[in-house]
């Protein structure tokens, strides 16, 4: 996946601090939504902290609830499902194909603008790309793709990521397929730079075959989509 310039490794509350104040200046957040960031972050730092030292099975929600010092319907009023809690930082996410999409150069195509922003993520060995062998990033990889249940849970989040996309393509079937294509193919690219490095290889060493496997899956879409 596995899907920005986060900094590697679990985001903190201060991270989510900075990222509140400082953000986007054209929608300031008030005061009410960044404490509800805020809490949103403290609460699923919290539960992953639990997940990586004992594992996901093994933790309850009474345990993440007494952590985050939160009442445990306070806790489900943030986050529905348990698996939401180590999946929370892939929300930001989401809409980052359809974001790259909207916010792409004038004359350049849809699938030009995510090439160029998916390879621009190996280079910065962006979480999100799987090219990252930072210590918390491999850490949690482990855990999400060891954890039947969070993987089946990604595929909810995948889908609103096509659903988002679709919506930023057009309104046509056509673009609703292409959608499902793409996120397709950064999944698959995602998932096959994180095993190599899972195998004991640096992010340096496979940074080469992850940029041409990025080459190819764009060519073959580009093909398929334009062809």
């Amino acid at each position: 996946m596995v899907m920005s310039g986060e900094k590697p490794g679990p985001r903190t509350a201060a991270d989510a601090a900075d990222t509140a104040e400082g953000g986007d200046a054209a929608a300031p957040m008030s005061l009410r939504e960044r404490k509800k960031q805020l809490t949103y972050q403290a609460v699923s730092d919290a539960a992953i902290a639990l997940f990586l030292e004992r594992g996901f099975d093994k933790v309850s929600v009474a345990e993440i609830a007494a952590a985050a010092d939160i009442s445990k319907p306070t806790l489900f009023r943030y986050f529905p499902a348990k698996e939401d809690l180590a999946l929370h930082r892939f929300a930001d996410h989401e809409d980052e194909s359809a974001r790259v999409v909207a916010g792409r150069a004038e004359g350049e195509s849809p699938l030009d603008a995510l090439r160029r922003h998916y390879l621009d993520g190996l280079e910065r060995r962006d979480p999100v790309t799987g090219l990252c062998d930072v210590p918390q990033v491999l850490a949690f990889h482990r855990l999400l793709y060891g954890t039947p249940s969070l993987v089946a849970r990604l595929y909810g989040y995948q889908s609103r990521s096509e659903a988002a996309l679709a919506r930023a393509l057009g309104s046509r079937a056509a673009d609703r397929l292409a959608a499902g294509q793409i996120i397709a193919v950064l999944r698959i690219l995602s998932l096959e730079n994180w095993q190599r490095i899972s195998e004991g290889r640096s992010a340096d060493q496979v940074y080469a075959e992850a940029v041409e496997a990025a080459e190819t899956g764009f060519v073959q879409l580009r093909s398929g989509l334009e062809g």
